[in-house]
């Protein structure tokens, strides 16, 4: 582990170099991890590991449709795929990669076999920081500890197969065995990680938490949709609206940012762009700063936590859902943009 400067400030950082795939694979040669769900992160961690060489099983309720993706991926029934209270009994590390209600719902089960010396993991402070509301309390005799990618698995996953990494915290919440450090560094790597930074599991769910409501996702919604809008009243087509608001941004100038920065970006555009840029992003910065702050307090004093355990919990959550998702498909924006991603050059 090497202490980085990141602005000033130093951090933990454990690189690829410093902690290779080979010395991972000897941490974990004797450990038997099991996948528990195969959602979000299931997939991707899942098959970067196998394919990396560690000995992985995956636990899934039988018949449901994540159980025939794990099969179309490869998992064998009765030797790579197991229902989930099998898998857990097999396991020496339980990678609990439910959705948050998942974890609330199946933690008795999981909890049964968390024999001392096994490790249960997370991608997610969620069911540790809020055990209140979750009732998820480990047992004191086992290793807890956290891999978080800064992403969904599926880019995971294509990052992976890229010969990438996606950079991923890392923290331990619970040192049973005296190894927990070197177990969570190994699966960091193991996974596909990029380089790995420290964190705790409550810094890790208040980050998360305001990042997917703010800039990563509930934010950017709102701000295209404002843009485009203005756009649209203002007598510009659904083409120009979508281009100028969504397509350029994402297509052109992030590609640039993530190479080299976003003063980078600014110093590679017009003039004109330039300045109005440097003139106007404080006018957002401060416009938006007091909706951020109001996000963080909710989630520091736990209702977006609540909130989401209430209502994804609801028996008819996946309906409202899929209601939800289809307003924001079939709005005019996302429906000019599937045209437009249908227009560009390597899709014809």
């Amino acid at each position: 582990m090497a202490q980085i400067n990141f602005g000033g400030v130093e951090e933990n950082v454990v690189t690829r170099e410093e902690f290779p795939l080979k010395k991972a694979l000897e941490v974990l040669k004797d450990e038997t991890i099991a996948i528990i769900g195969y959602g979000v992160q299931g997939p991707g961690q899942s098959l970067n590991l196998r394919d990396n060489g560690f000995n992985v099983i995956v636990g899934q309720r039988e018949g449901s449709k994540s159980w025939d993706k794990a099969v179309a991926d490869g998992w064998v029934p009765g030797k790579t795929l197991f229902g989930i209270e099998e898998a857990a009994e097999r396991a020496t590390i339980i990678q609990y990669l439910l959705s948050d209600a998942g974890q609330i719902a199946v933690w008795p089960v999981i909890k049964k076999h968390l024999a001392p010396g096994k490790a249960l993991y997370f991608s997610h402070g969620f069911g540790i920081t809020y055990k209140e509301r979750t009732g998820i309390v480990p047992p004191p005799d086992v290793d807890v500890i956290l891999i978080a990618p800064k992403g969904s698995g599926t880019s995971l996953r294509r990052m992976f197969l890229q010969g990438r990494g996606l950079n991923s915290s890392y923290a331990v919440f619970q040192d049973a065995t005296g190894r927990a450090f070197e177990r969570v560094v190994a699966l960091g790597i193991g996974v596909g990680s990029g380089y790995l930074f420290e964190t705790d599991f409550k810094r890790e769910v208040y980050s998360d938490l305001t990042g997917e409501r703010g800039t990563l996702m509930g934010a950017i919604q709102g701000i295209f949709a404002a843009q485009y809008d203005t756009l649209r009243a203002n007598g510009h087509t659904p083409s120009e609206a979508f281009n100028e608001t969504v397509e350029e941004l994402t297509q052109s100038l992030m590609p640039l940012v993530a190479e080299n920065g976003m003063d980078w970006m600014y110093a590679n555009c017009s003039t004109t762009a330039q300045r109005g840029a440097l003139d106007w992003w404080k006018k957002f910065r401060d416009a938006t700063k007091p909706v951020f702050e109001e996000l963080y307090k909710e989630v520091a004093a736990g209702n977006e936590a609540q909130r989401s355990i209430d209502l994804n919990s609801k028996p008819d959550y996946r309906e409202k859902l899929d209601d939800e998702l289809r307003e924001m498909r079939e709005s005019e924006m996302w429906q000019t943009g599937a045209v437009v991603r249908k227009l560009r050059p390597e899709n014809n």
